[in-house]
């Protein structure tokens, strides 16, 4: 059966390793240079303080763990001063600390964000974004993966959740206060105890396209 056989070989990376693709396609945006002014304009005074970014909440169950990874994960706004990039490390912050999904974390993480180009045209509206979960669950297709997988594949404590939701985004058009809102679903990789005692990211599907 061709599901089995998908599940058996590999779960987004963390049978296989992850992939070779470097996530520096534009997707992970850098902090703006330093301002140039002009002779008669005066200098600018001190460093501006920049609102704090969301954080992942430490926690040793899974499921509570996943649905802080995806809060934290869709939680942005380009109005604050902050780049993707800077969104994108607190997610990458709780990856695992062995540091052998690092690479294809951050290329997942990549994806979940606007390209800079997109985050400087969204920041014009001044775009916000949010995430409410309706529901998180073990997929059965994480079982069959769990069942099919030699000795030493995974992680004892190695589990995945699909996050089933919906993304708000909030903005301003022609001075007005304008909404929109999509049902999103994803699959949280994460690896908790008897591992580690406190859970870790190690990967993430593709946006609408999780395990079911």
């Amino acid at each position: 059966m061709a599901i089995v056989v998908l599940a058996g070989i590999g779960v987004y990376g963390l049978l296989a390793g992850p992939p070779k693709t470097d996530p520096s396609d534009g997707n992970s945006g850098t902090r703006p240079g330093p301002v140039v002014t002009s002779p008669g304009e005066p200098a600018p005074t001190g460093t501006p303080t920049l609102p704090a970014l969301p954080e992942v909440e430490a926690s040793d169950d899974p499921e509570t763990f996943a649905g802080n990874v995806a809060t934290a994960l869709f939680a942005w706004d380009t109005a604050s001063g902050l780049m993707p990039l800077d969104y994108s490390a607190v997610v990458l912050a709780v990856g695992d600390p062995s540091g052998a999904e690092q690479a294809g974390l951050a290329f997942d993480v990549a994806a979940y964000l606007p390209s800079r180009d997109a985050w400087l045209e969204l920041r014009r509206y001044a775009t916000a974004q949010h995430l409410t979960i309706e529901h998180a669950y073990v997929p059965e297709a994480w079982d069959t993966a769990v069942e099919q997988a030699q000795p030493g594949q995974l992680a004892p404590g190695t589990v995945a959740y699909t996050i089933e939701g919906t993304r708000h985004r909030t903005g301003t058009w022609n001075d007005e206060q304008v909404t929109s809102e999509h049902a999103v679903a994803f699959t949280v990789f994460i690896v908790c105890g008897p591992t580690y005692d406190t859970c870790h990211l190690l990967r993430l599907s593709q946006l609408d396209n999780p395990l079911r």
